[in-house]
């Protein structure tokens, strides 16, 4: 018997199809057990934040030059809006700064002068009339009440600049409620010495105690609040603007290379929008400095030669008010107040004269220094002589009074020749004469100050956007080119 394998099919015939394999059918795959977790998906990829795809496009966009000039034509614009912007906004800063100087603070200043002035002047009247006693004049009366008046004008004032819930407001409250009540001491010790009673010394001494030890160091401190913030009005109206000044250079320097940069690829010198935008830029910068330049010179002037020279005659005319009022509580008070210095006893008022006098003489000295012109030299001048007669006429009064002669002493202190009210009277004046001449030199810089900064905030805004606009309006007509 034959074996024929099995293993190996016979060839195909000629003629026959050649059959593909079936491959063998795989097993069916095995279930899964009931309740098995199904498979964890792969975490999808995290999303792209706007700010990183938005660089992406801007990367792209570079790499062309339409792309480059359109992130050139928005820097640009940008740049000089920022600079038009910034310019704006430090100018009417200054601007408002430099108003407040003329037309605020600087006023207020001078008002709280005047109260503390028109205080220590009724007080002054107030004591003369006292010592006049049934012959008070009716020119001692009327400035007496005139002082008063005008200290309650120049309250309410200051009350309705003030700012709500200030210092300065608590102190002018504090003088409202103080004034009335040194008015009726006034009234009473008037009263009680045409009686002849000596009781209204006493009340005129009460009310001189109560003028100097509350009502003038609160004028003093008004006064003093007012000066601090015409000193911060200044500091706020002289700086440079140093951040819009940086600003512009920048501008500048970015339109000049971009127009480089114009020149260096098609050859043309001028680009009418890019040059529009740097003449703008170009003139802001120079209105912004050259204004502010100006703005500050007479700013500058307007303290040197005015504020400070103000300060020192209104101090000085403090000091004349209080040395004028303590030489007449000297003969009101007969040596009933003393004042012990070391071993020795002073009369306290007398005491408290010769340290106003010098006080006086020190501020006149340093007012004929600040006087830059003969208008405002001359009555100062005048003042410094008449405040040499004025003590010279207290000595001889003091000496009249110690020597027991009542009635002269009080002769060459009120009298109607030769006493030293007259040289009081002619201190004050030429002082007044002084103030008036610095005051009009204080408003005319501190005027030209301000008017230098006229129109800058809203000029530069407008150049700004007309600079943005010339810049955007260059570049596109080099856009237009690749169209």
């Amino acid at each position: 018997m034959t074996y024929t394998p099995k293993s190996s099919p016979p060839p195909p015939g000629p003629g026959l199809p050649v059959l593909p394999a079936v491959p063998a059918q795989a097993a069916p795959p095995a279930r899964p057990p009931e309740n098995t977790p199904a498979p964890e998906a792969p975490p999808a990829a995290p999303r792209r934040t706007a700010f990183a795809e938005g660089l992406d496009q801007l990367r792209a966009a570079a790499t062309t030059e339409p792309g480059r000039l359109r992130i050139i034509g928005a820097l640009l614009a940008l740049l000089v809006i920022a600079f038009g912007a910034v310019t704006a906004w430090q100018m009417t800063d200054r601007a408002a700064a430099a108003d407040d100087v003329l037309t605020r603070s600087q006023p207020l200043s001078s008002d709280a002068a005047d109260i503390y002035r028109s205080l220590a002047d009724a007080n002054t009247a107030a004591s003369s009339g006292f010592l006049a006693g049934g012959q008070e004049s009716a020119a001692t009366r009327d400035r007496y009440e005139r002082d008063i008046r005008t200290a309650a004008e120049k309250l309410v004032n200051a009350a309705a600049n003030a700012e709500p819930g200030s210092p300065s407001t608590a102190t002018i409250a504090e003088l409202n409620r103080l004034l009335p009540e040194y008015k009726g001491l006034v009234e009473r010790a008037r009263t009680y010495n045409r009686q002849g009673f000596p009781v209204g010394g006493a009340y005129l001494r009460y009310a001189n105690e109560k003028m100097q030890k509350e009502m003038l160091p609160a004028a003093e401190d008004l006064y003093t609040k007012e000066n601090q913030r015409l000193s911060a009005d200044y500091a706020s109206a002289t700086p440079y603007p140093w951040a819009a000044i940086a600003l512009g250079v920048v501008a500048l320097a970015a339109l000049a290379w971009a127009q480089h940069r114009n020149y260096q690829r098609t050859n043309r010198v001028l680009n009418h929008g890019l040059v529009t935008a740097t003449v703008t830029a170009t003139v802001v910068l120079l209105w912004l400095v050259v204004g502010h330049t100006i703005a500050r010179a007479g700013l500058d002037d307007s303290y040197d030669h005015g504020v400070r020279s103000l300060n020192v005659l209104h101090d000085a005319r403090i000091a004349s008010l209080k040395a004028r009022g303590n030489e007449n509580l000297t003969l009101v008070a007969r040596g009933a107040e003393t004042k012990k210095i070391g071993e020795q006893t002073y009369d306290a008022y007398d005491y408290d004269f010769g340290r106003d006098i010098k006080a006086l003489a020190a501020r006149l000295a340093a007012a004929e220094k600040l006087a830059d012109d003969t208008s405002g030299e001359r009555p100062v001048t005048a003042a410094v002589g008449n405040m040499t007669e004025w003590k010279k006429r207290h000595t001889a009064a003091r000496e009249q009074d110690e020597n027991g002669n009542y009635q002269q002493a009080l002769d060459r202190v009120i009298g109607s020749k030769d006493a030293t009210g007259e040289c009081f009277d002619s201190v004050d004046e030429n002082l007044r004469t002084a103030l008036a001449h610095e005051e009009t030199e204080f408003k005319r810089a501190a005027g030209d100050g301000r008017d230098a900064l006229t129109g800058m905030p809203a000029g530069a805004a407008v150049l700004a956007v007309l600079g943005a606009a010339g810049s955007v309006l260059g570049i596109g007509r080099r856009l237009s080119e690749y169209r």
